[in-house]
C-alpha cells in the first residue's frame, strides 16, 4: 500500500466523505473547483482531493504499479476517514480506479460516479494529445529546464496545445537551479497501460453490495465508443445511471454546472 497525499475540503457539519480522483498525469487539485462547489451545496460532507500513487504529492516510483494497486491505496484511505467514505467521483483514469476500489470493497461505499471513464478494456489511445503521446514527448525531452517557461515552450515545440503544456507544468518541481517534471514516467506509463487493459464492465453490470454506479459521458469525447455508449444505456436502471453531458473529455472544465447538477441529483444529500 502507498500512503496517499490528500487535501480535505470540509463542510461546516461533516458527516460523510466523498473522494475525488484525478486522471493520469494530473493531481487532486484538478478537481478542486467541482469538489468545492459540491461541499458548498452539501455542508454535511467532506471532499478529499486525492493524489493517486505516482502523482502530485504522493510517493513516486512505487513498485509493481497497476490499477488494482492504485485502488487499494484508495481503499486504505478509508481507515483515515473521520467520517465514512460513502462516495467516489473519478475522472478518466480516476474513474476506473474508483470502479476497482468498489470491486475490492471498502465496506462503506454507496455511490461511485465515473467522469468520462469507459469501464472496459480497449486499445491504448495514441492521438496527438493522448496521455501516451504526452509521455512519449516527456521522455524525449531533457530531464531539467531552466524555467517553467522553457518547459512549456518545449511541449509546444513538440506539437501539443498550450493548455496541455500549462497543465503538465503543474507537475514541475525545482531541481538543480531549474525545474524538472516530477512524475516517474515509467510508473505512469505502467498505470496507464493497465487502465486500458482492465475490463471492469462486470462491476457495472453487477454492482457489489448495495452500491449505485453513475456513468457520466462527455458527448464530444471519444472515450466511449458507440458500442460502449449503447452498452451503458442498456444497463441504466435502479442501480446504474447514465448521463450524457455536452462536453469533451474534460467534463469538469467544459460543463461544470452540468456535472455538479448530476452529482447532486445522483448522490443523495442525506
Amino acid at each position: 500500500m502507498t500512503a496517499l497525499a490528500c487535501e480535505p475540503i470540509e463542510g461546516p457539519r461533516p458527516r460523510k466523505t466523498v473522494a475525488f480522483l484525478h486522471g493520469i498525469l494530473g493531481s487532486g487539485g484538478n478537481l478542486r473547483t467541482i469538489a468545492r462547489r459540491f461541499v458548498d451545496a452539501r455542508p454535511s460532507w467532506t471532499a478529499w482531493l486525492v493524489d493517486l500513487r505516482g502523482h502530485g504529492r504522493s510517493p513516486k516510483g512505487t513498485p509493481d504499479p497497476s490499477l488494482e494497486a492504485a485502488a487499494r491505496d484508495v481503499v486504505e484511505l478509508t481507515v483515515r476517514a473521520a467520517q465514512p467514505l460513502v462516495a467516489i467521483a473519478g475522472h478518466s483514469f480516476g474513474g476506473k480506479v474508483a470502479l476497482e476500489a468498489l470491486r475490492i470493497g471498502t465496506g462503506s461505499l454507496e455511490h461511485v460516479l465515473t467522469i468520462d471513464s469507459t469501464p472496459g478494456a480497449r486499445a491504448p489511445l495514441r492521438g496527438e494529445d493522448s496521455a501516451l503521446a504526452l509521455i512519449d514527448t516527456l521522455e524525449s525531452l531533457p530531464r531539467t529546464f531552466a524555467s517553467k517557461r522553457a518547459f512549456v515552450d518545449a511541449i509546444l515545440a513538440a506539437g501539443h496545445r498550450r493548455t496541455i503544456a500549462q497543465w503538465l507544468a503543474l507537475s514541475l518541481e525545482r531541481s538543480d537551479g531549474g525545474v524538472r517534471f516530477a512524475l516517474d514516467l515509467r510508473e505512469v506509463r505502467a498505470l496507464l497501460l493497465d487502465y486500458f487493459a482492465r475490463d471492469l464492465w462486470p462491476v457495472v453490470e453487477h454492482p457489489p453490495g448495495e452500491a449505485h454506479l453513475h456513468l457520466v459521458i462527455g458527448d464530444r469525447s471519444t472515450s466511449y465508443s458507440a458500442v460502449d455508449r449503447e452498452r451503458a444505456r442498456a444497463l441504466a436502471g435502479d442501480r446504474v445511471t447514465v448521463d450524457l453531458l455536452p462536453a469533451g473529455h474534460w467534463v469538469h472544465v467544459d460543463d461544470p454546472d452540468g456535472l455538479l447538477r448530476v452529482m447532486l441529483d445522483r448522490i443523495p444529500g442525506s
